[in-house]
């Protein structure tokens, strides 16, 4: 008969429990994995999956009482690594959306909104067109998959037991932000500097006939050289931008962890 002490119950648990805490607060974090339209029954079977996945780069868990404070730490501790590696993907997936609501307020399209089902937030048409493209080129080259390994080489650096991330690491994670400005104004300056060119035209027509209507004659002309701009020049360059920034996140991201 198979007997099993209550220090290996509590072992087995733990090898299970801390790393099922990091994962899932990583995809309640991430984009793609933490989409707030995939239902919570879903997301609850990816992060078993992916915790089963990863165990057996865990290592030894920690030996504590579920119930004790030791446990209570360790498990805010793998919260919130899980939520600084969320974070630095959604980060750079936010780019898209910043350049997007750029280039709709440019062309007129600022009002035009609706609901993100990623962040569940209000953010215009052209920045959701945006992330699409973006989400779409994220699977295609693999990106989901090059974070699961990076979640999975985490736990051999930021083992259950270690003291976790420091202020230092939340710095980095926030400070990378700067990036995600940088790098929504590359993607969006193409198309501004066009469309205020148009518009300054327009300005000098108006200027020069007061009797044309502006607003019947500039929002129509705008709104066409706006999406001519986004097909022509924006999207092409999509691609070569977002690896870029997916590209800075991931080596960021492993000198949040330490595989760097």
């Amino acid at each position: 008969m198979l007997t099993l002490s209550t220090a290996e119950l509590m072992a087995w648990i733990g090898a299970f429990m801390w790393p099922f805490i990091r994962v899932g607060a990583m995809l309640f974090a991430a984009p793609v994995f933490g989409n707030t339209q995939v239902p919570l029954r879903i997301r609850l079977m990816i992060s078993l999956a992916l915790t089963v996945a990863i165990m057996p780069a865990v290592g030894e868990a920690p030996a504590v009482e579920p119930l004790s404070v030791e446990a209570l730490l360790i498990a805010i501790q793998q919260v919130i690594i899980g939520l600084a590696m969320g974070l630095m993907l959604a980060l750079a997936f936010q780019t898209a959306v910043i350049a997007g609501e750029s280039i709709a307020l440019t062309m007129g399209l600022g009002f035009a909104t609706m609901v993100d089902p990623t962040s569940g937030q209000t953010v215009p048409v052209v920045s959701q067109f945006l992330q699409v493209v973006i989400t779409l080129l994220f699977l295609a080259v693999g990106g989901h998959l090059m974070f699961i390994e990076m979640v999975a080489a985490s736990f051999s650096t930021l083992t259950l037991t270690g003291p976790g991330l420091v202020q230092q690491d939340l710095t980095l994670v926030f400070g990378w932000a700067t990036q995600m400005y940088a790098g929504a104004v590359l993607i969006a300056l193409p198309a501004i500097v066009l469309l205020l060119t148009v518009n300054i035209a327009l300005g000098v027509m108006t200027r020069a006939a007061p009797q044309m209507n502006i607003f019947s004659v500039g929002f129509p002309v705008t709104m066409m050289v706006g999406f001519l701009l986004i097909t022509i020049l924006i999207i092409p360059s999509l691609p070569r931008r977002m690896s870029a920034i997916w590209s800075d996140a991931f080596n960021t991201l492993g000198r949040l962890i330490g595989v760097n």
